[in-house]
């Protein structure tokens, strides 16, 4: 295993695990510009305007994502993947999880949806590799 292409499933990780609060930033100044709210803060959505609202589904949004690419990623970095594809994915899916928020906040709903399934298949390549590399080869289980 090549020890700097596996730590880089880590760095993903920890970028994806910052992604999450990129969008948040957003919503958090759109509050301060309305007069933040302390004692009703989600009471405060529907006053928001439409980026941050916008902001707010993308922050959502990320904390659903993560735990798909997370385990995807750890299952890749235990099974040893270090290949070009694996590396590649893990990568891929963090700068399309930045994307996504910019273009979810700026509106442009095409690349949005673009992002988001490019952030899918990136996790669905880390299992499907993480899975092809398991020895013994699920076919070669016996039920009996």
């Amino acid at each position: 295993m090549n020890p700097q292409g596996s730590a880089i499933f880590l760095y993903c990780i920890v970028a994806a695990a910052v992604l999450i609060y990129v969008p948040f930033l957003v919503v958090a100044y759109a509050r301060v510009k309305l007069g933040y709210d302390r004692s009703a803060p989600r009471a405060m959505f529907d006053k928001l305007p439409p980026y941050a609202q916008r902001a707010t589904w993308a922050h959502q949004n990320s904390f659903e994502v993560f735990s798909i690419f997370t385990a995807a990623a750890l299952m890749a970095y235990v099974t040893g993947q270090n290949s070009d594809l694996a590396v590649g994915a893990a990568i891929a899916f963090t700068v399309a999880r930045l994307l996504y928020s910019i273009f979810y906040i700026c509106n442009i709903p095409t690349a949005r949806s673009l992002m988001f399934g490019l952030g899918s298949a990136c996790s669905a390549i880390l299992f499907v590799l993480s899975l092809l590399s398991i020895t013994p080869p699920l076919q070669s289980l016996s039920i009996l």
